[in-house]
């Protein structure tokens, strides 16, 4: 077992899986989510008092996305007298590809009902972007190939045919933003 250095944090996802992140890694994904108003310099030393808070103050490697970024806006609203939301419609963890092949046991078929729960899941968190990480991995386990191959080409282009699919019909005229 790997342990967890003291400047991270385990963010449990809804799925159950778990992602490390760091301090600065947090300001960088909500620095790239587009929070508009917020001063740099205010958002990044909230996010690591409120790192600090739950990584030292309360002794805690993990915690779910929805404590921390509950947290954070509490923190960010006293500091700058903003409304309620405006924080948890501006970031968003990307979710991890290969969880989703490895929750439906390398199965194509189980794996395409997955992804689009997860896009629908993102749609009601943040409508507008839908983000998605480990496209690479997770076509290699599901093909089962060791390399990349011209077949791992085609299941990529099947999956990022399916992911646009899934986002145009939930997306009722808005538009949307798909991140890898």
């Amino acid at each position: 077992m790997i342990l967890l250095g003291r400047d991270y944090l385990l963010f449990e996802l809804s799925g159950g899986e778990r992602i490390p992140y760091s301090a600065e890694s947090i300001v960088s994904e909500l620095a790239r989510g587009g929070l508009e108003g917020w001063r740099s310099d205010v958002l990044e030393e909230t996010v690591k008092a409120v790192f600090h808070y739950f990584r030292h103050e309360l002794d805690r490697e993990t915690v779910t996305f929805e404590e921390f970024s509950r947290t954070l806006e509490l923190a960010l609203r006293s500091l700058e007298g903003r409304s309620p939301g405006a924080l948890a419609k501006g970031w968003q963890l990307p979710c991890d590809l290969i969880t989703l092949a490895e929750m439906s046991s390398g199965l194509e078929l189980l794996f395409f009902g997955e992804l689009r729960r997860a896009v629908q899941v993102q749609l009601r968190q943040t409508p507008g972007r839908v983000r998605f990480r480990g496209l690479r991995p997770c076509v290699k386990r599901l093909s089962g190939a060791r390399r990349w191959c011209p077949r791992c080409d085609r299941l990529r282009e099947r999956i990022l045919d399916y992911l646009v699919a899934c986002v145009r019909d939930r997306a009722a005229g808005r538009s949307l933003i798909i991140v890898d």
